[in-house]
């Protein structure tokens, strides 16, 4: 029995040998993990002295102390002081407390001139000096609460105030609006001169009426398809002569150039006088009146024909106002001048021509135009430039899609596009009678709820479906009411300040302008009595 005791206590022995070892090892492995963890927490040490580092710049380069950074900065203390008491200062004032505000500035001025002299003598401030601003500031402070000048009653009145501030400048941009409209709408004092003398000048010169109603030897240019034709429509006789002659100087062939021009009564002899006087390197100018024209009536022609109608007047010539529901802009009687929509009826202007280039008189030719004549339509009648670049440029900008009409007729993504350079091939023009077109559209909008502003809304109706897209190079638009990219103005062919800033105007962009004056000859005689520059 004992020997089997014996045997029976061997393996129990070799059993404890076996945990001991095994706790042994155990410990040594946890030796190892935190000797190698201390290793590691001193290899990263580097990056926190580089945060220390970054730190240390930035107090450096905003200037700030050690002792501005003490949770017991005094300096601090009565910074964010004056800082609170600015804002009451203000609230103060709005309240029309005066007095109060009065006396905050007054404590203001005193913390602050301690802060001064502490930095004057770079050494801080201490609690005996600043004992007693403090505790007047303070006092202040909690006059101010008692007075309701607190965080809800501050938000309450600066939304307030931001509110009416907002106000104020949209009144200030509506006044801006309309009195922009009324400079743009008005003719500068120097060129009603300038008309004066040319007029005087023509009716007094016979010798220059004989040379330009003889018309026997430009006459068989007038209709020759072979040559290059423009039309202008205008009553401005110094942006005409700029667009005549920006298009001669940068012409490859003037002589093989022709210009028609279109104006009123008004302006009828002044503008004969202009281009009789001057020439235009061989440019053919040819003159009319559209008063002459025995078809433009109010039977054929819907605008003569609403400008009979009693509303249509009120709403133009009344000045009645409609409490700002309609922008000023859109009130503009010039929207109903016959120069404006002449340009609807350019095939019964001129009966024998084929194709035409049209230009408005706020343009600048800097490029050769002839290429325009050779330029495949593909069977459109219409080539322009297209101004869908953005979203406001198209047709649902321009037009009311609220009215059946309009939804149920025109695509309101449809590319826009711009009147001002278009290239016009009146015989398909006349094939597809798009003249009858804008009649249609027209006489739907005597109620002006297709659309209200201008020719170019009526355009995009006319031309739907038979616009030819041209490189945008052909056509610069943006010069009168925006910033344009210098490298689309260097590359441009046609540059167009359309906008109210016009380039004879005084409201006009002055980087742009120079743009325009280099086809303004200001050594003109008559230029210079009138005192145009």
């Amino acid at each position: 029995m004992r020997r089997r005791a014996a045997d029976f206590r061997r393996p129990v022995k070799r059993r404890y040998s076996k945990v001991f070892l095994l706790t042994l090892c155990g410990l040594l492995i946890l030796l190892f993990i935190v000797l190698f963890s201390q290793d590691k927490k001193t290899k990263s040490r580097p990056p926190i002295s580089q945060k220390s580092f970054r730190h240390n710049r930035i107090t450096e380069a905003l200037n700030i102390t050690e002792e501005m950074l003490s949770p017991d900065s005094i300096t601090r203390q009565l910074s964010d002081q004056i800082s609170l008491a600015k804002a009451y200062v203000v609230i103060a004032k709005e309240s029309h407390n005066l007095q109060f505000a009065w006396e905050l500035s007054a404590q203001i001025r005193n913390s602050q001139i301690l802060l001064s002299d502490a930095a004057i003598r770079r050494s801080p401030l201490t609690t005996r000096e600043t004992e007693t601003a403090i505790r007047d500031m303070a006092l202040m402070l909690y006059q101010a609460q008692q007075l309701h000048y607190d965080s809800a009653t501050m938000i309450m009145k600066l939304k307030a105030k931001i509110q009416s501030l907002e106000e104020q400048v949209n009144s200030v941009s509506e006044k801006s609006s309309k009195y922009g409209q009324i400079a743009a709408e008005e003719v500068p004092k120097s060129l009603y001169c300038l008309g004066v003398r040319l007029t005087a000048e023509w009716f007094k010169n016979l010798v220059m009426q004989r040379k330009l109603t003889d018309q026997n030897q430009i006459s068989g240019k007038l209709i020759d398809n072979n040559l290059y034709h423009f039309c202008v429509f205008s009553d401005n006789i110094l942006a005409t002569s700029v667009v005549v002659n920006s298009t001669s100087l940068n012409s490859n062939h003037p002589d093989l150039v022709v210009f028609h021009l279109v104006t009123d009564e008004v302006n009828y002899a002044p503008m004969k006088a202009w281009f009789s006087m001057n020439s235009f390197r061989g440019v053919t100018v040819e003159v009319q009146k559209f008063e002459d024209f025995s078809w433009l009536n109010a039977s054929y022609v819907p605008v003569l024909k609403q400008l009979q109608d009693s509303d249509t007047q009120n709403y133009y010539f009344s000045g009645i106002n409609d409490n700002g529901r309609t922008p000023i802009k859109y009130r503009n009687p010039k929207y109903l001048s016959m120069l404006n929509h002449l340009r609807f009826y350019i095939p019964e202007v001129f009966p024998k021509l084929k194709k035409v280039v049209f230009l408005d008189d706020d343009v600048v030719v800097q490029k050769d135009l002839t290429p325009l004549f050779s330029m495949n339509l593909n069977g459109n009648v219409n080539g322009a430039v297209e101004t869908c670049m953005e979203t406001f440029h198209r047709y649902h900008k321009y037009l009311n899609y609220s009215h059946p009409l309009i939804r149920s007729h025109f695509d309101p993504d449809a590319c826009g596009w711009a009147f001002g350079m278009n290239v016009f091939d009146l015989v398909e023009w006349r094939k597809r009678n798009v003249t009858g077109i804008y009649h249609y559209w027209q006489e739907n909008n005597v109620d002006r709820t297709l659309w209200k502003l201008g020719t170019l809304p009526p355009g995009l109706l006319t031309f739907y479906g038979l616009t030819e897209p041209l490189d945008p190079r052909w056509h610069v638009l943006g010069l009168g009411y925006t910033a344009v990219d210098p490298h689309l103005i260097e590359k441009g062919a046609v540059l167009h300040f359309n906008g109210n800033s016009k380039p004879w105007l005084k409201i006009g962009m002055e980087k742009y302008k120079p743009l325009w004056d280099k086809y303004v000859d200001y050594s003109n005689p008559l230029m210079q009595q009138c005192n145009v520059h």
